[in-house]
């Protein structure tokens, strides 16, 4: 996934569906400025036919390969130039299936559609650099029959019925990584209202309900705004211009998403499932990693905030959970309880294991040992400046270990203090993030 030579500023995706052929047409305009003189570059995209394609308002030639797009524009691009390449294209959209089993792309629902990305699912339904570290503003215009309604990433510009169809322009204009893009087309029940951001900014809420999942979801939707501030309170502030919710029918995805703004759920979720996607918002949304193998800074961050949630709240303590998991007592099965050790969080040996066990619990469990080296303050110190640090930017694991070892060794305090901290966290490093099998020691 992804390439080189240009980075993407913008993606202007125009879509219309037919949900009962499942046939979508679309236009993708995206502009990129070129990191290198270009006398071709690629896009990723899987599935449907290309009808044209132009290059700053001129043909160009265009070849395919598996998911690699070759264009070959009229003009040479120079180096630092900006550039806008034009994408027609139309067909059935593929449903991707990763090496770990699970469905992405498209995927077509009993009313309409769930566009989802994570990790390579958005190139089945518009063109581009795929990759994570690659992020850009988005407007996205879907048009569907009228009674249905599209949702994406951002906020609602504008909604149009003409001839029978509903247009809805969505603009997103904070960073937007391709693999939290979405739409969501269905006959969803919409609630809008507005929430006081902990920057004393005005948050729109957008939340999209499939009818079916309105009653059993409604309780823990409402809780979207406790949900913002505990983690404002933890995180900082809300790092995006809007936040809300779909939710489709149970079984339309096999998993919830953190699509940027507004999370998927497959059926009502449960709180401590909104918990985890809405803290990706700051872990993953905003704070995207460089490439799918620091995904653990996704996973374990969110899966922390879930622990801390609990904290909270009167349910167990995050040190009880740690306990839990490192005796092997938190799954009712022994082989889930091994699978938390199989590899190290920070170098899944495949794509298969981006998303398995380690990458979320243990990654969770390396942020509880930093939490007990360095005590509450300085761990809620991490979290905040962490966010903070790398809004709406990219970073890997090598810049997790380095911000945390610069915030151990600041501050006031012995040198000697000092150093024995950094002395204790790369030992974490190198036996909780990257070492084999479960550490001696809890």
């Amino acid at each position: 996934m992804g390439n080189g030579g240009y980075d993407v500023s913008h993606y202007g995706v125009s879509l219309a569906y037919e949900p009962k052929s499942g046939q979508l047409s679309g236009t993708a305009v995206i502009t990129a400025r070129a990191g290198k003189a270009l006398s071709a570059f690629n896009f990723d995209f899987k599935g449907m036919d290309v009808r044209s394609v132009t290059v700053d308002g001129k043909a160009a030639e265009v070849s395919r390969a598996g998911q690699e797009m070759t264009v070959r524009p009229r003009d040479y691009i120079r180096k630092g130039a900006e550039f806008r390449t034009s994408v027609r294209y139309a067909g059935k959209p593929v449903t991707i299936t990763d090496p770990d089993g699970s469905e992405e792309g498209w995927l077509r629902t009993g009313d309409g559609a769930l566009g989802l990305g994570e990790p390579t699912g958005s190139m089945a339904w518009y063109p581009g650099n795929h990759h994570p570290s690659d992020k850009a503003a988005y407007d996205i215009t879907v048009t569907v029959p009228e009674g249905l309604k599209a949702v994406s990433n951002g906020e609602l510009r504008s909604e149009r019925t003409s001839g029978g169809r509903t247009t809805f322009s969505w603009h997103a204009g904070e960073p937007v990584a391709s693999y939290v893009a979405t739409v969501a087309i269905g006959a969803y029940e919409t609630k809008t209202y507005e929430i006081k951001s902990a920057d004393g900014r005005k948050l729109p809420v957008y939340v999209a309900v499939d009818p079916a999942e309105a009653n059993a979801s409604e309780k823990v939707l409402d809780r979207i705004p406790e949900v913002v501030a505990w983690e404002e309170k933890n995180f900082g502030a809300y790092p995006f211009s809007s936040t809300g919710a779909v939710v489709d029918r149970e079984g339309d995805a096999g998993y919830a998403l953190e699509t940027q703004n507004r999370p998927v759920f497959p059926g009502a979720p449960d709180l401590g499932t909104l918990v985890h996607e809405m803290a990706h918002q700051w872990y993953g949304d905003s704070v995207t990693p460089k490439s799918w193998r620091d995904m653990w800074l996704n996973e374990g961050f969110a899966t922390y905030a879930e622990w801390m949630w609990e904290e909270d709240h009167g349910g167990d303590s995050a040190q009880q959970t740690f306990d839990a998991l490192y005796r092997g007592d938190y799954y009712e099965d022994a082989a889930n309880g091994r699978a938390v050790w199989a590899f190290p969080p920070a170098t899944p040996s495949s794509a298969a294991h981006i998303s398995g066990s380690p990458v979320y619990e243990r990654g969770a469990m390396v942020l509880h040992k930093v939490r007990q080296t360095l005590g509450d303050d300085t761990f809620r110190t991490i979290l905040k400046g962490w966010a903070a640090t790398h809004r709406h930017g990219n970073a890997d694991t090598a810049d997790f270990t380095a911000y945390v070892e610069k915030v151990a060794g600041g501050g006031t305090g012995p040198k000697s203090q000092k150093a024995q901290k950094i002395g204790e966290l790369r030992e974490i490093w190198a036996s909780w993030l990257y070492g084999d099998g479960r550490p001696s020691r809890p």
